[in-house]
Parts: C-alpha cells; structure tokens; sequence
C-alpha cells in the first residue's frame, strides 16, 4: 500500500475486465486523477493492464497507475465496483444476481475494513441490486453507495433523440429512470431541446421528418446492450465513459445531476429499493434526489420498476 500523493485524488478499481480496464483508459486520458489504483483477483490480469496502461502515460497527463491492494481504499477519494461475474449461457439473471452477490460479500468487507471515508461507485451488473447489496454489505450511509444506474441509458436516449432531431446531444435534456434494464422510464413529458419541448420543437424544426417515433427510438435505448452484445460480445466503452463523469464529478465537487442508483426513502411513495431518479452529486456522493413532476404513465412505470427489482432482492433475501 503507497502513500496518497500529497494534493492528489486516488481512484481505486476493484475489477479490470473490459469495462474496469476500459474505464481506467478513460480516467488517465481525462486527467481528473493524480493516482489510479487497480484491483483484481486476477493480480496478472492486473498487472498487465497496469502495464499496459504506464506505457502510454508520457501521452496524457501525469498520473500514477499502479497495482494495489484493500488496505489503498483506505485514503481513496472513490473506489468503484466493475468486478462481477459475467452472465453465462442457459445461466439466469437470478443466477447471475447470487454469484456477483457472493463475489460482494467477499469484497466489500474488505473495502469497509479498510477505514475509508470515500465514495463507493457500483458499476457491477445487474447495478441497481448490487448498489442495494452494497449498502446492506457496507452499513455505509445511502450518501456514499451510488450506482452508475441510467447514466449510460440516459445517454443513449440524449444520442438518439439528437440523432433525430439533428441537433448536438448536449442540447438535449432528457432522462431515462428506473431500473437499469427491460423496466426503466423514459421521462417524455419533461425531454426538450434548448428548453423547447418537443411537442414544441418538431412543427419548428424545419427538417420535415414526420412527428417523433417515441416507442421506436425507446426501444432502440432499452435494447441498446443486447445488440452491441450481440455484435461484439460486451459493452465498454460507453460505460467507461459514463464512470468517468460519475467520478468527475465527485472529485470536482461539481454538484452535478445525474441519473444514478441510489436508495429510495420514500420519493414517489417508494423505499427499501435502489433505483436512478436524477440526483444532485458532489465530493460526498448524493446531495439530493429531484422530485420530477411525472405524468401518471411515468409514475406507474417507475413504480413497475421498483417492483421488479424488489422481487429479485426478495428473491436472494435482501
């Protein structure tokens, strides 16, 4: 275990497959970290990305990536969870959900005992129900334990719907709540261009493509995962970068509002459940939720959601 660099910010990694490796790349190439510190079981695995990534360094700014140990989360600003197992074929996602809750049950014990007082990031899959494990496991504050949840999906919701629209994605506001997977939300009624609706924007737009295909362009968000799984066997990039702003904008204090997983305590009548609403995010991890003032649909599908996920959390015992 090293010393925190004096001044510095320390990320640690637990996990460096695709999306824990890929996500280290993104963090270098950002900056925002002075120390980046990975953890794997698989300490060659570890020790090659390690490598690999040192390589490259007199190209960004500089930065220490190195191999570390539990004891490194102990002075970590955030340390975060892509470690897990993947799904296997005929295998279920309750299958999937009671491996990656026993891979947790051996690591966060060791996070915790490490005395840390930094942010816990849960990108592991399925997210919403290992951001809940992980708090249970942790006895951490709900503050600290947040999951990348619909970061990724709201993204992918902002891209397509620019797409459309013929606009840069960073015009357009729009979420996507819920659960990470087939029960998530998109919030329509709220989704603009510029503060423009879109029931407002499209007679305006000028391009004459016919009124917005809603459920052709949600179902293209919804399934985005299985088609690029299918294409080329995971998904990585993205979320790399989704883990980046996550991250960012904990280190920099930014006060940022994203769409990540955290638990409920009573927002639109539902508690004891993880689930992403937009959220205000700063060095100490959740601020705050935003009360969204939903539709009756977007509601009733929120609460769909949080059903869903509470009956694989009943169904693991959580």
């Amino acid at each position: 275990m090293a010393n925190r660099p004096i001044g510095g910010s320390r990320v640690v990694i637990i996990g460096t497959g695709m999306v824990g490796a890929t996500f280290a790349y993104s963090l270098m190439i950002n900056g925002v970290a002075s120390e980046i510190v990975l953890i794997d079981a698989n300490e060659e695995r570890a020790l090659g990305e390690t490598a690999d990534l040192n390589h490259g360094i007199s190209f960004v700014r500089p930065a220490v990536v190195r191999l570390g140990d539990y004891g490194d989360c102990r002075d970590a600003d955030v340390i975060v969870m892509t470690a897990g197992a993947a799904q296997k074929p005929g295998e279920s996602r309750l299958d999937l959900v009671e491996r990656n809750v026993q891979i947790f049950n051996e690591v966060i014990p060791k996070i915790v005992a490490s005395g840390t007082n930094g942010v816990l990031v849960v990108a592991t899959n399925p997210v919403d129900v290992m951001t809940y494990v992980t708090l249970k496991i942790s006895g951490l504050s709900p503050e600290r334990v947040i999951g990348s949840g619909t970061v990724l999906d709201t993204s992918r919701f902002r891209y397509l719907l620019s797409q459309h629209c013929g606009v840069d994605p960073r015009n357009v506001h729009a979420y996507i709540i819920g659960e990470h997977g087939d029960s998530e939300v998109a919030v329509w009624s709220l989704a603009n261009i510029a503060g423009l609706r879109f029931s407002e924007y499209c007679p305006v737009c000028g391009r004459d493509c016919g009124p917005i295909s809603k459920e052709e362009i949600f179902e293209q968000v919804r399934t985005a995962a299985y088609q690029i799984i299918k294409a080329k066997g995971a998904t990585y990039y993205a979320i790399g970068l989704a883990l980046v702003e996550i991250v960012e904008t904990i280190l920099r204090d930014e006060y940022s509002v994203l769409t990540v997983s955290t638990l409920l305590q009573g927002e639109f009548g539902l508690e004891d459940v993880a689930l992403s609403l937009p959220s205000v995010v700063n060095r100490g991890g959740l601020v705050r939720k935003l009360n969204l003032p939903l539709t009756d649909e977007e509601t009733a599908g929120l609460k769909k959601s949080a059903a869903v996920l509470r009956e694989v959390l009943d169904a693991i015992h959580y």
